[in-house]
């Protein structure tokens, strides 16, 4: 039986997780790849920490060139995560002649191109399953299942700690911070937890997929993010008065010459099949001209969910190495010269959920609804309750739909009005999501 040599650099909580998923379903992997997979190298700073696997002392190391200059090592697996040095081994790799298997989405989101385009010069192939929804197939989907259909919509639940959050604020009534601090300490979220509740990893996984859907290549300051904590109790309470649920949503829509990306907040019906996704879950719903609407739901983190994906790509890269088999993969879909023309968020045409924190006093509403009406916004529905004392109240709005531009300039004028206390809550709503 053929055996296959891979290195590993980084283990961490996926690292061993996929050393978990190669020793306790090896028979199963041998079976099913008619060769076998093995662990000839690790590489980690911290050799000492408990991973809750063993290994062979002898395979492992603090320097990761002994993987990466090891001939015998056909496949090279980065799980260190961040830009540098991951890029550098992940390149230095590929000119060795080396495959590599990668779930570092940051890295592909911001060099993807670069990459891939090293991948493409050296005939190696790169596998980047686990860098998209932890254990649920999606690239592999994209990539092979769906090929056959022009995508026209993604809405995607991508981040589980934001998630989680906001599922528990949803049930709980409890406040962003609360729950932030929790989620710490439960382990769900880091101890600088930016990337996570502001979008950024979000906007990370959205570029890679809409690389593949839409076959442009994406600049990732080109999509709009914004992140979860300024959302209150209160948005959650009016939004489920009026029939939604909040998620923060990748959002990636085929429009003609110019493909939508966003990343924010967002109100969905609440009997939309992503609004009953809970907890650490991620969810991708992607519409295809073909298929129609398709769901992938699963656990998009964690050692063992991420851990399978990374050993997919293993058994993939092994399978060709077994059979003989070069060059197939050679379309490489970030490596599009198309650079994607990505609509403006100003550009955007949804309705909206408005919060007002206004002076509870004679005349405000026809006030603020004079303004909108000025730039052509109409009001779909409107919630206020009101005290009899002279303090600032809620008022609250669900306009039909509107384009961004109009939008930022009402609101830019009513924020300035004396009868305002608070900057206004703006939450996009999706309200046919298909």
């Amino acid at each position: 039986m053929k055996e296959i040599k891979i290195g590993l650099i980084g283990f961490g909580t996926v690292g061993s997780g996929v050393v978990r998923v190669l020793q306790e379903n090896a028979s199963l992997i041998e079976q099913r790849l008619g060769g076998r997979i093995r662990l000839h190298r690790i590489a980690d700073i911290d050799l000492e920490r408990d991973r809750g696997v063993e290994v062979p002392h002898e395979i492992l190391t603090t320097d990761a060139e002994a993987v990466l200059s090891d001939p015998d090592i056909a496949i090279c697996v980065e799980l260190m995560g961040g830009i540098e040095p991951a890029r550098t081994f992940i390149l230095k790799a590929m000119k060795s002649g080396k495959h590599v298997v990668t779930a570092n989405k940051a890295l592909l989101a911001l060099h993807g191109a670069e990459i891939f385009a090293a991948a493409q010069e050296y005939g190696v192939r790169i596998g980047f399953e686990a860098s998209v929804g932890g254990g649920i197939p999606i690239i592999r989907s994209l990539r092979e299942g769906l090929v056959a259909n022009r995508i026209i919509s993604i809405f995607a639940i991508l981040n589980g700690t934001s998630n989680y959050i906001l599922t528990r604020m949803t049930q709980e009534k409890k406040g962003f911070r609360e729950v932030l601090k929790d989620a710490q300490r439960l382990g769900y979220a880091e101890a600088d937890p930016t990337l996570d509740v502001e979008g950024i990893d979000t906007a990370h996984k959205l570029a890679i997929l809409a690389a593949l859907a839409f076959g442009i290549r994406v600049d990732l300051n080109d999509i709009f993010v914004e992140g979860i904590s300024a959302i209150t109790p209160l948005d959650i309470q009016y939004s489920s008065e009026f029939g939604y649920r909040i998620k923060l949503l990748a959002i990636g829509k085929g429009d003609g010459a110019k493909v939508e990306l966003r990343v924010h907040p967002t109100m969905l019906p609440a009997h939309h099949l992503l609004s009953t996704v809970e907890g650490v879950y991620n969810a991708i719903y992607i519409s295809g001209d073909a298929v129609g609407p398709t769901m992938f739901y699963g656990q998009g983190a964690g050692g063992l969910p991420t851990g399978s994906a990374v050993v997919s790509d293993l058994v993939d890269l092994c399978g060709d190495i077994i059979k003989g088999i070069k060059g197939r993969g050679s379309h490489l879909p970030l490596v599009s010269s198309q650079q994607g023309a990505i609509k403006a968020i100003d550009e955007v045409v949804t309705p909206c959920y408005l919060r007002f924190t206004a002076l509870d006093r004679p005349g405000v509403l026809s006030t603020i609804s004079g303004i909108l009406g000025k730039h052509d916004i109409s009001i779909a529905s409107v919630i206020q309750k009101g005290r009899k004392v002279k303090e600032a109240v809620p008022i609250v709005m669900m306009t039909h739909e509107a384009k961004g531009r109009d939008i930022h300039h009402a609101l830019s004028e009513i924020n300035k009005l004396d009868i305002i206390r608070a900057k206004t809550t703006l939450i996009r709503v999706e309200g046919d999501v298909a």
